[in-house]
């Protein structure tokens, strides 16, 4: 079972393997088992394994198999025998049908390993999950390098620096930077594309198109600009944030303007004074725009539900409150307490979810 967010690779990664291999690939999603007609998807189950037991060895693929390999008893209209059970039931009983000898590996891709029926993961059938990540700084560097090769590029083109300014970018959204880099220099009458045209196509990708034509009254304007340049001053002169990257007041989706940073390296945890750097960070908008304007907007919106978000998990989930100390507060899962049960009574549930949101309303 190959598990990871859309667009890592995953299919990709399959054909590989089939390429690899040299063996005969099938490959089907999900959705093609899936008809207005009853039984018409567990009819394509028996022919797909049939023909794959005639050219063994061989690989299936079956794309995106939470379509039909959702937990059965909790979807679909009441929970009666519908078509996806029906197909999912075929899945089961081909793959009990196999043998060593038969020589068909199985695969499978999704995005969604939580919904999937425990019968289709035990042990026997798809046992062994195999997670495929979001890239870290040498994969998208060397993802852009690849689909770069097919556009002409200008000498000022810094790929180190692009993969920097990308964290959390699929390989499909950096191949989306590529051609939508692209197609901007081309509609700029530009030979070759420059860094500028790639900046913007992964701004375009990430928060949306920009709107240098939206009608702005000059004194909204002028409190944005005023919020980011407080993001900004907190951003150079804090020494554990990241490098500050670009400030504009641009409007570009939802946002009035932005600050955006360049990491110098993929974080997989963060540090205390990281975090508390970055929230003071995030709340220097607002306090520039009530410092000059003498009043608040609802700009800060974004802002707040970060700082919040942050705050709880820090106090409530990573144990950094220096009051309450090396406790998890959250509310735990059923399951780590073996008896599928809440070690504590309804009432004093309630008692914690309040002090819960107590604690994320204090400094």
């Amino acid at each position: 079972m190959l598990v990871g967010e859309p667009g890592c690779g995953k299919t990709l990664m399959a054909k590989a393997m089939a390429g690899e291999a040299d063996v005969p690939f099938f490959s089907i999603s999900g959705a093609d088992f899936v008809e207005m007609f009853v039984g018409v998807g567990a009819s394509r189950v028996r022919d797909l394994f049939k023909s794959a037991k005639e050219n063994s060895p061989c690989i299936i693929f079956l794309d995106e198999i939470d379509a039909v390999g959702r937990r059965r008893g909790t979807a679909y209209g009441g929970g009666g025998h519908d078509e996806r059970e029906q197909t999912l039931n075929a899945i089961l009983v081909e793959m009990d049908g196999f043998d060593t000898s038969d020589q068909v590996i199985v695969v499978a891709a999704t995005n969604r390993e939580d919904i999937l029926d425990p019968a289709l993961t035990r042990p026997g059938r798809f046992d062994r999950t195999v997670y495929v990540p979001l890239p870290d700084l040498k994969g998208r560097l060397e993802i852009l390098k690849v689909h770069a090769r097919k556009i002409k590029l200008s000498p000022d083109v810094d790929m180190t620096r692009l993969a920097r300014g990308t964290p959390m970018f699929s390989g499909a959204e950096l191949s989306a930077i590529i051609n939508e880099s692209a197609i901007i220099a081309t509609m700029l009458n530009k030979d070759m594309v420059e860094m500028d045209d790639l900046e913007e196509a992964r701004d375009k990708i990430r928060y949306g198109r920009s709107n240098k034509s939206r009608s702005i009254e000059e004194k909204e304007r002028i409190a944005t600009a005023y919020h980011e340049a407080g993001h900004a001053l907190l951003q150079v002169v804090l020494e554990d944030t990241d490098p500050l990257h670009k400030v504009t007041i641009i409007p570009r989706g939802q946002a009035m303007g932005s600050t955006m940073s360049l990491p110098e390296k993929d974080r997989y945890g963060y540090g205390k004074r990281w975090l508390s750097a970055t929230m003071r960070v995030m709340c220097g908008g607002r306090i520039a725009e009530e410092k000059h304007c003498g009043d608040i907007s609802s700009g800060a919106a974004m802002d707040i539900e970060q700082v919040t978000r942050l705050a709880r998990a820090m106090i409530l989930e990573w144990g950094m409150s220096e009051k309450l100390g090396f406790v998890k507060y959250a509310a735990l899962d059923r399951n780590e307490f073996g008896m599928g049960e809440r070690p504590y009574s309804d009432e004093t549930a309630h008692d914690i979810d309040d002090e819960d949101r107590r604690l994320a309303t204090e400094p």
